[in-house]
């Protein structure tokens, strides 16, 4: 992850190797912190696989801290599916 951004509040995260997947699911978790002003992603381009995420905060907020709130979130988020799935799949006796 790059940041990119003169002022702390307004950055632009460039994420490696990644797509609309993560870059929606993220966006949605940031927006959920009431001190978020606007976020944002796009694709740079079809063939590179990267992607510019912008995070903008109101007063004095860091926009690293709900950049690593959302991932944090996220990880939560995507780790209860996969324990719900992990238990749904044991009770059903598929793996027996």
């Amino acid at each position: 992850v790059q940041a990119d951004g003169t002022d702390g509040n307004c950055v632009t995260f460039v994420l490696h190797d990644e797509d609309h997947t993560l870059g929606n699911s993220l966006r949605y978790m940031v927006m959920k912190n009431p001190d978020v002003e606007f976020c944002g992603y796009c694709i740079t381009h079809p063939s590179e696989s990267k992607i510019n995420f912008r995070i903008q905060t109101r007063g004095t907020l860091p926009a690293v801290e709900p950049f690593r709130k959302g991932l944090n979130d996220l990880m939560g988020v995507c780790q209860h599916v996969l324990s719900t799935f992990e238990v749904r799949l044991k009770s059903s006796g598929a793996f027996s």
